[in-house]
């Protein structure tokens, strides 16, 4: 019997835990890539440092080059309980969608500063409003401590902080916003690690995961023999949200902010085949290619098995999580029971999952 594409349990699965990847290979390119050939049905295994040789001579590849910040911040309210704050994305120049663990109302204020690091500079955040996904929206703000000897912190907001502004501010202060699933805090490692190397605009939660394979060395011999380019989403953390609807259309898909530079518009308009690197250079290019008048702005696109990719050819990526719409969009690209043999393949070969796991290149 089919799988149902519109069920959210036809995308379920059991993953053994000890694939979850809780750190990085080391080096980089030495993580496992499983190759899927769409035209021979046949399946490669190889290593990521061979990427070159499979990739199509005639084909340009398309880099997301979003930076992750360090979006995981530890406050106190006024009470002086303690908050944990995970910045999702600037709605504007001032406000910030969020999620805080802990009770809050409009008006909250919760103060962030960590001296052990060497930083004097306090930074506060005040809600603004609540919505009913559980997110909130505040606003950023330079602040002074005014009874520094008081038990519960007292201090007085200055000035408002526009989000380009908090960004050197929590690079100092803040947490490396590892998945839930990796269960460990971040450490110094993850700095760079859960990085890219071609790393450039600040502005993402999470990583785009395909692209931490990469070293520098490799990314450059890349580079020299294929025509390429770069665009940004910064990705939210959305992204690790599960499909909880029964039917997977009835999901309300999160949106993140893009920008297409004029070198990778200008190969998005061309005839020439297209490669991308992860899920998150995919949902840009197949937003755009739905709205070409639009070469920045929020992109909601969300890729499923009736919902295929018109522009992307081939697509590298990780493996991803059960009922997520990233693995509805690798099913949108080989169709559901072409995706659940792959997964099956990969568990029993025992390939390393999620955002520090091995890779799949889909030709």
């Amino acid at each position: 019997m089919r799988a149902n594409v519109l069920l959210t349990s036809s995308y379920d699965f059991t993953l053994p835990k000890e694939l979850i990847a809780t750190h990085p290979a080391s080096p980089r390119d030495s993580a496992k890539l499983l190759v899927y050939n769409r035209n021979r049905d046949e399946i490669t295994h190889s290593l990521f440092s061979n990427l070159e040789e499979f990739i199509p001579q005639n084909c340009a590849i398309i880099f997301n080059d979003t930076k992750v910040i360090k979006a995981r911040l530890f406050g106190k309210k006024e009470s002086g309980a303690k908050i944990e704050l995970l910045i999702n994305k600037a709605l504007n120049a001032y406000d910030v969608n969020v999620y805080i663990r802990g009770k809050m109302k409009i008006g909250s204020e919760i103060l962030f500063t960590e001296e052990t690091k060497g930083f004097d500079e306090n930074l506060a955040a005040v809600v603004k409003e609540l919505h009913e996904d559980g997110s909130r929206v505040v606003n950023f703000y330079k602040s002074s401590k005014i009874s520094p000897s008081s038990q519960a912190p007292a201090w007085e907001l200055k000035e408002k902080l526009r989000f380009e502004e908090i960004l050197p501010i929590i690079d100092k202060i803040g947490h490396v916003p590892l998945p839930p699933y990796i269960q460990r805090e971040d450490n110094k490692e993850d700095e760079s690690e859960y990085q890219s190397v071609f790393a450039l605009k600040e502005g993402a939660v999470a990583a785009p995961t395909a692209s931490l394979h990469f070293t520098q060395e490799q990314h450059k011999r890349v580079c020299s023999k294929f025509s390429h380019a770069f665009l940004t989403l910064h990705v939210g953390s959305g992204t690790f949200k599960p499909v909880e609807c029964e039917i997977i259309t009835n999901h309300p898909m999160h949106s993140e902010y893009y920008d297409i530079s004029n070198e990778a518009k200008e190969l998005l308009d061309s005839d020439m085949p297209i490669l991308s690197v992860g899920t998150t250079s995919t949902r840009t290019i197949e937003f755009y290619t739905r709205n070409k008048a639009l070469q920045k702005g929020e992109a909601n696109i969300f890729l499923h098995p009736n919902n295929k990719p018109l522009r992307v050819n081939h697509l590298l990526t990780n493996f991803h999580l059960p009922k997520s719409t990233l693995l509805m969009l690798v099913a949108s690209f080989v169709g559901l029971e072409k995706a659940q043999e792959l997964y099956k393949i990969a568990i029993e070969n025992r390939y390393r999952f999620y955002s520090y796991g091995d890779a799949m290149l889909i030709l």
